[in-house]
């Protein structure tokens, strides 16, 4: 992900999500769950719809190929809506930290789904070392007490949920290969996330009457539907169009360690030693990882002075300077 308009939008995307659970924690004092979702959605179609209107061609917003439809379905009604309705319902039994763990699952669910459906994503041996570490690195930095996952057992079952439905939505969207820019796919999307969030908020017989207005419910509910909605999703399937689903959703390792750093610079919460060692380990997934591309016979051979700009190719050679066969990250058929 050398791409400086690719690290922007990663950087975005994990900012602004890693306060998503935060600021979903503080609005489920004051909405019933289900309709703090749906009105996030409300907000954030209106503002992207505003967004994509203004910015692209109006031949380019309409949908013509079945892909389209299934990428907007797919957006909307799986990777935005179902996803973020089993968030919001499961952190009511559970912590922001256990959540964020749970749902740190996503980009190890995400390669199970690709190799199903993808042809043009596989995870190697080294993609897995990569992936491992990266979670890994999650539960230091996050470092719940064990007695967390002992409690609220079916708040973590819900957010499981959601982890599984977001992985499946992001593969079902490069699966369709839409011919719309990601932004018009999301917001089309939208309202179709929105319209679901809200007649599953009137089957749990949620009541807007029930919400309790203040400052810091505006502002939650502000954030989650323009910063960590319509601007955090220009950002992520963005990213997802021209990364694939298992590199886009690494953001989800780089979010935890976002809502750290935030609350020690904004909130004079102190970082462990330990969470500086999860930091460490999510960036050696990281490293792990963004070396797929990366021919490691040939720098080898380069460093030995055999070959200065040529791969090693020839079995003889390869024997000859002992080098091995290294499986690439991501795989192509």
């Amino acid at each position: 992900m050398a791409d400086r308009r690719i690290l922007a939008a990663f950087a975005a995307a994990a900012v602004l999500f890693g306060g998503t659970f935060v600021a979903a924690k503080a609005g489920l004092a004051y909405f019933p769950p289900l309709l703090f979702v749906a009105l996030r959605f409300d907000i954030a179609a209106v503002a992207l719809a505003v967004f994509a209107v203004a910015t692209t061609a109006r031949e380019d917003l309409i949908p013509e190929t079945r892909g389209d439809v299934v990428g907007i379905l797919a957006t909307g009604v799986l990777a935005i809506g179902l996803t973020n309705a089993l968030l919001f319902v499961g952190q009511q039994y559970a912590t922001s930290a256990v959540a964020s763990i749970v749902f740190s699952l996503n980009p190890i669910l995400t390669p199970v789904f690709a190799a199903a459906l993808l042809a043009d994503e596989r995870l190697s041996a080294r993609g897995a070392v990569g992936m491992l570490l990266g979670l890994f690195g999650v539960g230091l930095v996050v470092d719940p007490d064990p007695a967390m996952f002992l409690d609220g057992g079916v708040g973590q079952l819900i957010l499981f949920a959601g982890a599984v439905t977001g992985a499946l939505g992001s593969v079902l969207i490069r699966w369709a290969d839409s011919t719309i820019s990601s932004t018009v796919r999301t917001a089309w999307g939208l309202p179709f996330a929105a319209a679901l969030s809200h007649a599953l908020s009137l089957g749990a017989g949620e009541s807007a009457a029930s919400i309790v207005w203040t400052p810091e419910a505006v502002l939650a509910l502000v954030y989650v539907g323009i910063f960590a909605g319509a601007i955090a999703y220009i950002a992520y399937f963005g990213l997802l169009d021209r990364t694939g689903a298992i590199r886009a959703n690494l953001v989800f390792y780089a979010v935890p360690v976002v809502s750290t750093l935030g609350g020690w610079a904004l909130l004079d919460e102190q970082i462990s030693g330990l969470a500086i060692v999860g930091f460490l380990t999510i960036f050696a997934g990281f490293a792990v990882l963004g070396t797929e591309d990366v021919d490691v016979r040939g720098q080898v051979a380069r460093l030995a002075g055999r070959l200065p700009d040529e791969v090693v190719e020839s079995e003889e050679a390869e024997e000859r300077l002992g080098i091995r066969n290294e499986p690439r990250g991501f795989e192509s058929d």
